[in-house]
């Protein structure tokens, strides 16, 4: 972890805090590549209201990919890229129910779960570990997707 001195955290929380972003890593990835999938095949009249939704979330999820796979960059590490790697390790699983519109926001209400959750561990990790950049990415994440969380359950009329 050669780059933990010079931003002045321990060589070993390194490697943890990026262990962890590599499963967060991987289930965001598995989240985005089934989020496309409900964009390219939503059907019926839900289409309209979802399929900008559905890009607007995956817009979004990778851009998020990118920003924790540079974190693991600047942590010392070296994030994964494969699929099999993150299907081995990733919370959230392939889906194939992907033409349903409430189905899917199901599916993404529980992989915004996960993330959370994820998110909010390493949030604890973090914090003992006195990786402030780390901690303000995973704080901004929660912030913005709780209120996803919220706009999704209204949809459902939650």
């Amino acid at each position: 972890m050669k780059n933990a001195s010079i931003i002045g955290l321990k060589a070993a929380d390194c490697k943890n805090i990026s262990g962890k972003l590599n499963v967060l890593l991987a289930n965001y990835s598995i989240f985005y590549q089934n989020t496309r999938g409900s964009h390219w095949n939503i059907k019926g009249d839900q289409f309209f209201t979802l399929h900008p939704k559905f890009e607007e979330l995956y817009n979004s999820l990778v851009l998020k990919i990118d920003e924790i796979a540079e974190r693991i960059l600047t942590l010392g590490a070296t994030p994964a890229h494969n699929y099999s790697d993150y299907l081995k390790v990733s919370s959230i699983k392939e889906t194939k129910e992907v033409t349903d519109g409430n189905k899917s926001v199901e599916y993404i209400l529980s992989s915004f779960k996960i993330v959370i959750d994820l998110q909010r561990e390493l949030l604890d990790i973090t914090d003992k570990a006195g990786d402030e950049g780390t901690n303000s990415q995973m704080s901004d994440y929660i912030t913005e997707q709780e209120k996803e969380v919220w706009m999704y359950n209204s949809y459902l009329g939650r």
